[in-house]
């Protein structure tokens, strides 16, 4: 069922008047459209587009080899839960040398290609704007090439411009009831290939069906990260028990130890982010954290 009515009664009076502030901004355009990954960013933008502008908005996907299969089964079915008119264009990454090279500025190269297809699509439709997630938490997290790039072509970026964060970002999702209001970030696959290692089909189709694996199993902050022949799966804190059960430790060495890694590993630190590549969108912290061996291809009783 759509989304409904506007959510302002359900926040407070600051976050109301920047809610209130960024629909206005909004409905002051003859039209948008949304760069639409499904998170939770995005999907709130879709949700004021719509609620400004109604037919006139449009929520766009990017697809292409690194975005997993059921993150844009996830943007497809929250479009619909916004009520929102949703297109998927297609494009390839892995065109451009410059990203396959996978140097710190990978989602520089990523986020201009990838806004150019929204750009270019838009300007099918007739409209002028297109408008991304990016909020007031973004710019002071660290090294984000990808905000260049939004720079760069001019996007609009309302939640930037309101000063909405991203905590006010996932209250403002709440008060749409928007599923996605709890959902963990979720970079593209690339950010699982540490920097200076080849960005690859075959890596990144890997990557994505060892992240299958987690997903089946109820995790819910993970990655799988391919440090060439190695494996290394990262899992929220909460979630290291449910990664330790002897249950998962075989269906991980078995299922993903058949997807051409030499070894598949957990690291006990848990989910960091930036742990392979500090360029990544949603990825801040320390590069490259111990890789702790728990389970190894290698040697069927996991010792």
């Amino acid at each position: 069922m759509p989304v409904e009515g506007t959510p302002e009664s359900e926040l407070d009076g600051a976050l109301a008047e920047k809610v209130a502030a960024a629909r206005t901004s909004l409905a002051d355009r003859d039209g948008v459209l949304v760069a639409f990954s499904g998170g939770v960013d995005s999907s709130v933008v879709a949700a004021l587009a719509a609620d400004a502008l109604g037919e006139d908005a449009v929520a766009c996907t990017a697809k292409s080899e690194t975005l997993p299969a059921a993150e844009l089964d996830d943007a497809t079915r929250v479009a619909e839960e916004i009520g929102v008119r949703h297109d998927i264009v297609e494009f390839s990454e892995l065109d451009s040398a410059a990203f396959v090279e996978n140097g710190e500025d990978r989602c520089y190269h990523c986020r201009t290609m990838r806004l150019s297809a929204m750009f270019d699509h838009a300007r099918e439709l007739g409209i002028d704007v297109v408008c991304d997630g990016t909020n007031a938490s973004d710019p002071g997290e660290g090294h984000r090439p990808g905000l260049q790039a939004v720079e760069e072509l001019d996007a609009y970026s309302p939640l930037l411009e309101h000063d909405i964060t991203k905590s006010e970002v996932r209250e403002i999702a709440d008060a749409y009831d928007l599923s996605v209001a709890d959902k963990p970030s979720m970079a593209c696959l690339s950010s699982r290939i540490p920097t200076g290692l080849e960005v690859t089909e075959d890596r990144l189709s890997r990557i994505e069906k060892a992240e299958r694996v987690l997903r089946t199993w109820g995790f819910e902050q993970f990655r799988v990260r391919d440090h060439d022949g190695i494996a290394r799966i990262e899992v929220g804190e909460a979630e290291l028990e449910t990664a330790l059960d002897p249950d998962f430790v075989r269906a991980a060495r078995d299922h993903i130890g058949d997807l051409g890694f030499d070894h598949v590993t957990l690291d006990l630190h848990g989910y960091q982010t930036g742990s392979v590549s500090p360029a990544e969108e949603d990825d801040t912290a320390d590069d490259e954290p111990l890789v702790e061996d728990v389970f190894d291809t290698d040697y069927p009783d996991g010792s």
